[in-house]
């Protein structure tokens, strides 16, 4: 596999990836009251069709930035478990997604977690690395944060739960404004 390629600018529209790679989609969400945090991610093909959404449960989260770092690993290994290899991975966190795509090693706190996801991108065929704005991923968005009060790990493949269809819908709409 290649490097992942630089990140483009930022975004604020979903685009759809090229034929035959995929876009990963992913969000994190902080619930200090619930002393946890919630991971929502999107995989969706070049017509912009649903192949597998989830929402999990994450740990208690000390800023965002860790959230996200959290959330990009925990929505690479969703996809990969469900077979998918070329992948376009989109956030909205620019740091994280830089320090993602950097050949250089990560001395930071979240140096273990950055080292977990460039590890888990190293198995790609393809990837490449995106920082968009929330606007542009209303869908996993909508994952991380509107399933809360679910304690249990959820996923969909090429299905999605009916909070998500309008953000799936406002998404692609957005493409032809």
């Amino acid at each position: 596999m290649a490097e992942p390629t630089t990140i483009m600018p930022i975004s604020k529209v979903w685009q759809p990836p090229p034929q035959s790679v995929y876009k990963l989609n992913f969000d994190a969400a902080i619930f200090t009251n619930l002393n946890c945090s919630r991971f929502g991610a999107t995989i969706r093909n070049d017509k912009g069709e649903v192949m597998a959404t989830m929402s999990v449960k994450g740990p208690p989260v000390t800023n965002n930035e860790e959230a996200k770092a959290l959330a990009c690993r925990k929505a690479l290994e969703f996809s990969i478990d469900a077979s998918f290899s070329e992948l376009i991975i989109e956030g909205d966190n620019a740091n994280v997604m830089r320090v993602v795509c950097s050949l250089l090693s990560n001395h930071s706190l979240l140096g273990h977690i950055i080292k977990d996801v460039k590890c888990l991108m190293s198995g790609l065929q393809y990837v490449s690395v995106n920082s968009i704005r929330r606007e542009g991923y209303k869908a996993a968005h909508v994952l991380a944060r509107n399933v809360k009060n679910t304690l249990d790990d959820m996923s969909w493949l090429e299905d999605s739960i009916p909070p998500v269809v309008d953000a799936l819908y406002q998404d692609l709409i957005n493409i032809y404004e």
